[in-house]
Protein backbone atom coordinates (compact mmCIF):
# COMPACT_ATOMS: atom_id res chain seq x y z
CA UNK A 1 0.00 0.00 0.00
CA UNK A 2 0.91 3.48 0.01
CA UNK A 3 -0.37 5.61 3.24
CA UNK A 4 -0.33 9.17 3.04
CA UNK A 5 1.02 11.08 6.42
CA UNK A 6 -0.37 14.50 6.33
CA UNK A 7 1.55 16.63 8.75
CA UNK A 8 -1.59 19.38 10.65
CA UNK A 9 -0.39 20.04 13.95
CA UNK A 10 1.19 23.05 14.17
CA UNK A 11 -0.39 25.90 15.94
CA UNK A 12 0.51 28.28 13.00
CA UNK A 13 1.56 31.66 14.81
CA UNK A 14 3.56 32.93 12.45
CA UNK A 15 0.84 34.05 10.40
CA UNK A 16 -1.03 36.12 13.12
CA UNK A 17 -4.36 34.52 12.91
CA UNK A 18 -6.79 33.42 14.93
CA UNK A 19 -6.65 29.82 13.94
CA UNK A 20 -4.03 27.46 13.05
CA UNK A 21 -3.12 28.02 9.74
CA UNK A 22 -4.14 24.85 8.04
CA UNK A 23 -7.45 25.63 9.03
CA UNK A 24 -7.96 29.21 7.18
CA UNK A 25 -10.43 29.17 4.67
CA UNK A 26 -9.42 30.36 1.28
CA UNK A 27 -12.31 30.23 -1.29
CA UNK A 28 -14.65 28.63 1.23
CA UNK A 29 -11.95 25.87 1.96
CA UNK A 30 -9.90 24.93 4.62
CA UNK A 31 -6.45 24.70 3.47
CA UNK A 32 -5.92 21.69 4.77
CA UNK A 33 -8.90 19.82 2.57
CA UNK A 34 -6.78 21.53 -0.39
CA UNK A 35 -3.88 19.39 0.20
CA UNK A 36 -6.00 16.38 1.32
CA UNK A 37 -7.58 16.22 -2.14
CA UNK A 38 -4.27 16.37 -4.04
CA UNK A 39 -4.11 12.41 -1.87
CA UNK A 40 -7.77 11.61 -2.25
CA UNK A 41 -7.81 12.49 -6.24
CA UNK A 42 -4.21 10.68 -6.82
CA UNK A 43 -4.78 6.96 -7.98
CA UNK A 44 -1.87 5.28 -6.29
CA UNK A 45 -3.10 6.56 -2.55
CA UNK A 46 -4.80 3.77 -0.88
CA UNK A 47 -5.04 5.63 2.31
CA UNK A 48 -4.74 8.95 4.00
CA UNK A 49 -3.67 9.77 7.29
CA UNK A 50 -3.64 13.45 9.37
CA UNK A 51 -1.64 14.16 12.12
CA UNK A 52 -3.38 16.71 13.90
CA UNK A 53 -3.36 19.47 16.18
CA UNK A 54 -5.29 18.70 19.00
CA UNK A 55 -8.86 20.05 19.82
CA UNK A 56 -8.78 20.40 16.04
CA UNK A 57 -10.11 16.40 15.64
CA UNK A 58 -13.50 16.53 14.85
CA UNK A 59 -13.65 19.53 13.16
CA UNK A 60 -11.19 17.68 10.63
CA UNK A 61 -13.73 14.96 10.28
CA UNK A 62 -16.68 17.18 9.71
CA UNK A 63 -14.53 18.81 6.93
CA UNK A 64 -13.35 15.27 5.72
CA UNK A 65 -16.78 14.48 5.20
CA UNK A 66 -18.11 17.56 3.34
CA UNK A 67 -15.62 17.26 1.14
CA UNK A 68 -15.49 13.86 0.62
CA UNK A 69 -12.42 12.70 1.75
CA UNK A 70 -12.90 9.65 2.12
CA UNK A 71 -9.40 7.85 1.83
CA UNK A 72 -8.70 8.97 5.64
CA UNK A 73 -8.92 6.32 8.10
CA UNK A 74 -6.86 7.45 10.67
CA UNK A 75 -6.62 10.76 12.50
CA UNK A 76 -3.51 11.01 15.12
CA UNK A 77 -2.87 13.69 18.04
CA UNK A 78 0.12 15.65 17.07
CA UNK A 79 3.33 16.07 19.99
CA UNK A 80 4.96 19.14 21.26
CA UNK A 81 7.63 18.81 18.41
CA UNK A 82 6.99 18.55 14.78
CA UNK A 83 9.36 15.53 15.00
CA UNK A 84 6.70 14.18 17.51
CA UNK A 85 4.12 14.63 15.41
CA UNK A 86 5.97 12.71 12.59
CA UNK A 87 6.88 9.88 14.90
CA UNK A 88 3.33 9.69 16.64
CA UNK A 89 1.96 9.33 12.75
CA UNK A 90 4.74 6.48 11.90
CA UNK A 91 4.04 4.63 15.20
CA UNK A 92 0.03 4.26 14.71
CA UNK A 93 0.55 2.99 11.69
CA UNK A 94 2.50 -0.15 13.43
CA UNK A 95 -0.40 -2.75 12.79
CA UNK A 96 -1.71 -1.10 9.74
CA UNK A 97 0.48 -1.49 6.92
CA UNK A 98 3.26 -3.74 5.83
CA UNK A 99 7.19 -3.45 6.38
CA UNK A 100 7.05 -2.86 1.89
CA UNK A 101 4.32 -0.84 2.11
CA UNK A 102 5.68 3.33 1.34
CA UNK A 103 5.05 5.62 3.42
CA UNK A 104 4.90 9.64 2.00
CA UNK A 105 4.79 12.37 4.69
CA UNK A 106 3.84 16.09 3.42
CA UNK A 107 2.96 18.77 5.30
CA UNK A 108 -0.43 19.52 5.37
CA UNK A 109 0.55 23.65 4.59
CA UNK A 110 1.53 22.83 1.45
CA UNK A 111 -2.04 22.39 -0.59
CA UNK A 112 -0.64 22.69 -4.18
CA UNK A 113 0.94 19.48 -4.68
CA UNK A 114 1.14 18.32 -8.06
CA UNK A 115 0.06 14.31 -9.16
CA UNK A 116 3.25 14.16 -10.76
CA UNK A 117 5.17 15.68 -7.77
CA UNK A 118 3.48 12.30 -5.76
CA UNK A 119 4.01 9.97 -8.60
CA UNK A 120 7.33 10.33 -8.61
CA UNK A 121 8.19 10.17 -5.01
CA UNK A 122 6.46 7.01 -4.98
CA UNK A 123 8.38 5.77 -8.11
CA UNK A 124 11.73 6.58 -6.47
CA UNK A 125 10.93 5.36 -2.89
CA UNK A 126 10.05 1.91 -4.78
CA UNK A 127 13.43 1.74 -6.41
CA UNK A 128 15.40 2.92 -3.53
CA UNK A 129 13.70 2.76 -0.38
CA UNK A 130 13.16 6.26 0.23
CA UNK A 131 12.58 9.88 -1.47
CA UNK A 132 12.76 13.33 -1.09
CA UNK A 133 11.38 15.96 -3.69
CA UNK A 134 14.00 18.50 -4.32
CA UNK A 135 14.64 21.05 -6.72
CA UNK A 136 17.67 22.92 -8.09
CA UNK A 137 18.87 26.16 -6.09
CA UNK A 138 18.93 29.27 -8.41
CA UNK A 139 20.20 31.70 -5.29
CA UNK A 140 23.44 32.64 -4.86
CA UNK A 141 24.20 31.91 -0.78
CA UNK A 142 26.82 33.91 1.44
CA UNK A 143 27.78 32.20 4.91
CA UNK A 144 27.58 34.84 7.46
CA UNK A 145 30.88 36.40 8.66
CA UNK A 146 28.48 38.55 11.55
CA UNK A 147 25.56 40.12 11.60
CA UNK A 148 26.69 42.87 8.75
CA UNK A 149 29.16 40.66 6.44
CA UNK A 150 30.54 37.77 4.41
CA UNK A 151 33.33 36.49 3.01
CA UNK A 152 32.50 32.93 1.87
CA UNK A 153 29.60 31.66 -0.26
CA UNK A 154 28.71 28.03 -1.54
CA UNK A 155 28.59 27.22 -4.90
CA UNK A 156 24.94 26.52 -5.69
CA UNK A 157 25.38 23.38 -8.03
CA UNK A 158 26.04 21.56 -4.85
CA UNK A 159 22.97 22.23 -3.20
CA UNK A 160 19.28 21.43 -3.50
CA UNK A 161 16.11 22.86 -2.14
CA UNK A 162 14.22 19.66 -0.54
CA UNK A 163 10.42 19.59 0.40
CA UNK A 164 7.88 17.30 1.02
CA UNK A 165 6.12 14.98 0.04
CA UNK A 166 8.98 12.45 1.18
CA UNK A 167 8.29 8.95 0.90
CA UNK A 168 10.16 5.94 3.08
CA UNK A 169 9.68 2.19 2.92
CA UNK A 170 7.74 1.71 6.38
CA UNK A 171 10.12 -0.98 8.17
CA UNK A 172 13.13 1.85 7.48
CA UNK A 173 10.63 5.13 8.61
CA UNK A 174 9.89 2.81 11.70
CA UNK A 175 13.37 1.89 12.99
CA UNK A 176 14.55 5.41 11.86
CA UNK A 177 12.31 7.00 14.78
CA UNK A 178 12.38 4.72 17.51
CA UNK A 179 16.27 4.77 16.90
CA UNK A 180 16.72 8.36 16.97
CA UNK A 181 14.23 9.05 19.67
CA UNK A 182 16.14 6.42 21.84
CA UNK A 183 19.74 7.75 21.22
CA UNK A 184 18.41 11.64 20.54
CA UNK A 185 19.83 12.16 17.20
CA UNK A 186 17.79 14.50 14.84
CA UNK A 187 15.03 14.74 16.71
CA UNK A 188 15.45 18.56 17.87
CA UNK A 189 14.78 21.88 16.48
CA UNK A 190 13.70 22.56 12.00
CA UNK A 191 14.74 18.75 12.22
CA UNK A 192 12.41 16.67 9.90
CA UNK A 193 12.44 13.01 8.86
CA UNK A 194 15.07 13.70 5.94
CA UNK A 195 17.19 15.55 8.11
CA UNK A 196 17.37 12.95 11.08
CA UNK A 197 17.62 9.78 8.49
CA UNK A 198 20.87 11.77 7.39
CA UNK A 199 22.07 11.98 11.18
CA UNK A 200 21.04 8.22 11.44
CA UNK A 201 24.02 7.90 8.39
CA UNK A 202 21.11 7.27 6.26
CA UNK A 203 21.86 7.92 2.32
CA UNK A 204 18.93 9.77 0.11
CA UNK A 205 17.76 9.73 -3.19
CA UNK A 206 16.26 12.57 -5.17
CA UNK A 207 12.60 13.14 -6.57
CA UNK A 208 11.11 15.81 -8.70
CA UNK A 209 9.66 18.91 -6.72
CA UNK A 210 8.09 22.11 -7.83
CA UNK A 211 7.89 26.00 -7.29
CA UNK A 212 3.95 25.41 -7.05
CA UNK A 213 4.43 23.44 -3.86
CA UNK A 214 4.62 26.46 -1.84
CA UNK A 215 4.81 26.45 2.43
CA UNK A 216 1.96 28.27 3.85
CA UNK A 217 4.14 29.79 6.80
CA UNK A 218 3.31 33.97 7.20
CA UNK A 219 0.20 35.23 6.08
CA UNK A 220 2.34 37.10 2.91
CA UNK A 221 2.59 32.99 1.82
CA UNK A 222 -1.85 32.62 2.26
CA UNK A 223 -2.20 35.73 0.26
CA UNK A 224 0.33 34.41 -2.67
CA UNK A 225 -1.60 31.08 -1.89
CA UNK A 226 -5.33 32.78 -2.44
CA UNK A 227 -3.87 34.51 -5.98
CA UNK A 228 -2.74 31.02 -7.10
CA UNK A 229 -5.58 29.22 -6.30
CA UNK A 230 -7.70 32.15 -8.30
CA UNK A 231 -5.56 31.67 -11.42
CA UNK A 232 -6.15 27.67 -11.09
CA UNK A 233 -9.98 27.92 -11.33
CA UNK A 234 -10.02 31.19 -13.83
CA UNK A 235 -8.04 28.64 -16.34
CA UNK A 236 -9.92 25.79 -15.39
Amino acid sequence: MNIAIIIAAGSGQRTHQDIPKQFINVNDKPIIIYTLESFQKHPEIDAIEVVCLDGWQEILKAYAKQFGITKLKWIVKGGSTGQESIRNGVYNLKDKCEADDVIIIHDGIRPLVEEEVISDVIVKSNLHGNAVTSLPYNEQIFIVSDEKSTNKYIPRETLRRVQTPQAYKYSKLSWGYEEAFLKNIGIHGSSYTNTMMVDLGETLYFAIGSDKNIKITTFDDIVMFKGMVQLKEKNQ
